[in-house]
């Protein structure tokens, strides 16, 4: 009785584990001007390619420069006044490319890749992005009706420490962090050594609001392993 019991926990651990090795890894990329500028073909995607193999991954991004979380999160609301126009229209947009990505497709894992707060620190929104932040993560959860997406989330870097130009910089860093930290399917990347260096106009950055042309190599690097690392923990 114990062998048989024995070989039926073997069986159903054996198909688990073919069942995650089956259908395609996608990733989502989104936010605004740091992951705009990101190319994903230079680092990202060769990374995950050398580990998973061309044919086991799909990419989507789609970003854009000075906009704030409820261009995406459709529920946002201020600490006081009218709520703004224009409301999850980028969301919108994202999913659009992710439907069509998806379609006819056998999607293994989700990883969402989010690299976005800086216009939110400048217009003082820090109060409720802990809310947006997760409320987007269920919004995406429900929308491709899955309960096991990975989140990663790219740090605002250290250009305003200081809080002089972004009142709410640091306090959204915090919040970044803390809501990486909430749930073992997120996790967070650092960018603070990512923003000295030559830009693409050949000047040189020091605690730059953009990423030198080195660093977003750095950064598609550091965001294809933090995936990796996620979706190997689950597979494990």
């Amino acid at each position: 009785m114990k062998k048989l019991l024995f070989l039926l926990f073997i069986t159903c651990i054996t198909s688990l584990l073919h069942l995650n090795t089956q259908g395609k890894h996608l990733f989502i990329l989104s936010g605004q001007s740091n992951m705009a500028r990101l190319k994903p073909e230079l680092s990202f995607v060769p990374t995950l390619h050398a580990k998973y193999g061309k044919e086991k991954v799909l990419v989507v991004k789609d970003a854009q420069g000075g906009q704030p979380i409820r261009r995406w999160y459709r529920d946002w609301q201020p600490v006081e006044g009218i709520v703004s126009e224009n409301r999850a229209n980028l969301y919108k947009r994202l999913m659009g490319k992710v439907y069509e990505a998806i379609d006819n497709q056998k999607i293994a894992t989700i990883t969402f890749i989010w690299m976005q707060g800086e216009r939110d620190a400048k217009e003082s929104n820090g109060v409720v992005y802990e809310e947006s932040l997760l409320g987007l993560y269920e919004q995406l959860s429900k929308d491709l009706k899955r309960n096991d997406i990975h989140f990663i989330i790219g740090r605002l870097s250290d250009f305003d420490l200081q809080n002089k130009k972004s009142p709410h910089w640091t306090m959204i860093r915090e919040v970044q962090v803390k809501v990486a930290q909430s749930n073992p399917l997120f996790d967070w990347v650092n960018t603070d050594d990512l923003n000295d260096g030559l830009d693409k106009k050949q000047r040189l950055l020091k605690n730059g609001l953009h990423m030198s042309i080195e660093g977003y190599k750095i950064m598609g690097v550091r965001f294809a392993e933090k995936a990796i690392e996620l979706v190997e923990k689950r597979n494990q």
